[in-house]
């Protein structure tokens, strides 16, 4: 096989191409230090089986990079390799077929050329929900705003239910767990969730939310989100995974304990 690695640390790029030797000891490895280099390469010639490119580059970044390798030699696989795992969308959107974080091991590349083997990954759906990190919901690659910081609280807590239905009284309890539940706690969770709605609505997503009486869940099937993905154990979501999980919200904690028994 013919890889490129490609990254403009010099230290960075060697290492990653002694593991890359060491991972595939066959192949014929070509080391990059930036993005013009590989494009008078590919110009040459190149048509690199696999393209292992870090993304954050001065000049050219790896995402336009992947672009430029995809039009000259459409059957190259990429693997972005990085230490922001905050860019997965973005590469699966390219069609990225890996996403290592740094830094890299022999064990963990020989695992994306495992996969390199199964048919491309799906796109992702018009909905990607970010879990790892700071919570985050997309439609079409776009984030997502309410009019209330409350309301992302709440769909994440649905989204961290993952399916299962809560009812006012356990929301009213994890939203303002230093107020008693009271008249105006209701009336303002009542508000959270016409904001919710109405910004679901205006994305084209309001399948997601499913009420009935005094019941809120979500439906799981109608988006993608990497903590889903992790539990299924898909190779982006356990690369992209970090040790953080909803940082912004405390009772989140429990979830994230969950997960580092996972790893």
């Amino acid at each position: 096989m013919i890889f490129i690695a490609v990254d403009d640390e010099p230290i960075v790029l060697s290492v990653l191409t002694r593991v890359l030797a060491e991972a595939e000891p066959s192949s014929d490895i070509h080391s990059f230090g930036s993005a013009r280099k590989v494009l008078a390469a590919l110009e040459g010639g190149l048509r690199p089986d696999v393209a292992f490119l870090d993304i954050e580059m001065f000049g050219m970044n790896g995402l336009e990079l992947a672009k430029h390798i995809r039009e000259v030699s459409n059957k190259t696989n990429i693997v972005f390799v990085t230490g922001y795992p905050q860019y997965a969308l973005e590469a699966y959107r390219l069609h990225a077929r890996g996403y290592l974080l740094k830094p890299v091991s022999v064990k963990k590349v020989r695992a994306e050329l495992e996969e390199l083997k199964s048919p491309p990954l799906q796109d992702y759906g018009r909905i990607h929900v970010q879990t790892f990190g700071n919570f985050e919901i997309f439609a079409d690659g776009k984030p997502l705003h309410f009019k209330h910081s409350k309301t992302k609280e709440l769909l994440a807590f649905l989204i961290d239910r993952r399916g299962s239905a809560v009812n006012t009284s356990e929301l009213c309890a994890v939203l303002w767990e230093q107020k008693p539940d009271s008249r105006s706690v209701r009336s303002h969770l009542r508000t959270l969730i016409a904001d919710l709605n109405h910004t679901l609505s205006d994305a084209g997503a309001e399948e997601i939310l499913i009420k009935k009486r005094n019941s809120f869940s979500i439906d799981c099937q109608q988006l993608d989100c990497d903590l889903y993905d992790f539990l299924r154990r898909e190779t982006y979501a356990v690369n992209s995974y970090n040790g953080e999980y909803m940082s912004q919200y405390s009772w989140a904690e429990m979830t994230l304990a969950t997960l580092e028994q996972r790893e």
